[in-house]
């Protein structure tokens, strides 16, 4: 009998929360970013999920050529560009588009394009608009985008950036206003279209013109923050389940779990858990991190293990060996878990581990 874990992904839920990003931009062309495996979710899901996107966009050279594989035929962005000269040779093979933000990666290009005749490569064009991330400064950006340019084998250039603090727009080290001023500025008369938008501006900032959007977060029914998922109207398309596997009745001033960190105050039911940071559940979870149990909401108590932590069932009517344990999903967002976990939603995706078994809904 297979240990009672599951991912259970809901395609259904990607197509729906692509279609709510695709409402929110009217008139912009969509991204869909599945880096990382499409957040945990599988790339092969992706695909089928967001189906209805204008391009996939990730990080990985070998993921962008398994989504060739996989048979996706539109375009496919690499949203860090490539790392040395021999992803060049991926990216003309797989016809990727690249993102440039630094001039290293210019040089580079030069010296491939001189070397052969290939079908033009799409650029985006990468400033650092005060996140200090990746991208050039302001003022690098032009003789960037000239020495870009006047290369034959370059095609489309698209005038990229990427908000810090779109969920966070007063912020008072970085406004999202004075973001948005510099790029405007360091793109000022130069032709492309723009690609600003993250899933934290698609969802709370409509008024920012972009003609591409890059949702990530929000297509797998979380937030960056600014409103719980279900208020935007998205849905959650993986819920992580398991199941009750032992259970203790415990005495007032016992303790539960490595270092006894927790210890009861009156007489209660504990629950085991088949789930532990071995499967992706945070480890750093405290006491009180919410679960839902056979439909009845409840907490954790003490420390996460390996493999199991546990549950208070005190109020947990008929619970018992079996009985069914939310983690997150529908039902109990991924965003709520990981604010009581002192985290966000992204890290809890995208860290299910490959030992949990994934199924479809």
């Amino acid at each position: 009998m297979p240990r009672p874990i599951l991912a259970t992904i809901d395609i259904s839920a990607l197509r729906h929360n692509l279609r709510i990003a695709k409402a929110r931009a009217p008139g912009a062309r969509i991204w869909a970013v599945v880096k990382s495996n499409a957040y945990g979710h599988g790339l092969a899901r992706a695909i089928r999920g967001f189906a209805d996107a204008d391009g996939l966009a990730l990080i990985e050279p070998d993921y962008a050529m398994q989504l060739r594989e996989l048979g996706w035929q539109k375009p496919i962005l690499l949203l860090e560009g490539f790392f040395d000269m021999a992803d060049l040779d991926i990216v003309t093979a797989a016809r990727l588009e690249v993102t440039v933000h630094r001039v290293e990666q210019i040089a580079m290009l030069e010296a491939f394009l001189a070397m052969q005749t290939v079908t033009k490569v799409n650029i985006h064009l990468k400033m650092n608009s005060g996140m200090n991330r990746l991208g050039f400064t302001p003022d690098a950006f032009r003789a960037a985008h000239a020495r870009l340019r006047a290369l034959q084998g370059v095609g489309d250039i698209t005038l990229m950036t990427h908000l810090a603090n779109a969920d966070d727009p007063l912020n008072a080290r970085l406004p999202l206003q004075q973001q948005i001023a510099t790029f405007e500025r360091g793109i000022a008369g130069l032709a492309g279209d723009r690609s600003v938008a993250n899933s934290a501006v698609d969802l709370m900032h409509p008024e920012l013109r972009s003609d591409w959007v890059r949702p990530g977060v929000m297509l797998y029914g979380a937030t960056p923050g600014g409103g719980s998922a279900k208020s935007f109207g998205l849905r959650p398309a993986m819920t992580l389940s398991s199941q009750i596997i032992g259970i203790q009745h415990i005495a007032a001033g016992e303790a539960v779990g490595y270092g006894s960190r927790f210890i009861s105050a009156t007489p209660m039911i504990v629950g085991v858990v088949a789930c532990g940071y071995a499967d992706g559940y945070p480890r750093h979870a405290p006491t009180g991190t919410p679960v839902i149990v056979d439909g009845v909401r409840t907490e954790t108590v003490g420390r996460v293990s390996m493999d199991m932590f546990s549950v208070d069932l005190t109020n947990v009517p008929g619970a018992q060996v079996g009985s069914q344990v939310l983690l997150w999903g529908d039902g109990l967002s991924v965003d709520e878990v990981a604010h009581a976990a002192g985290t966000i939603g992204y890290e809890l995706l995208c860290a299910v581990a490959a030992r949990v078994p994934f199924v479809e809904a």
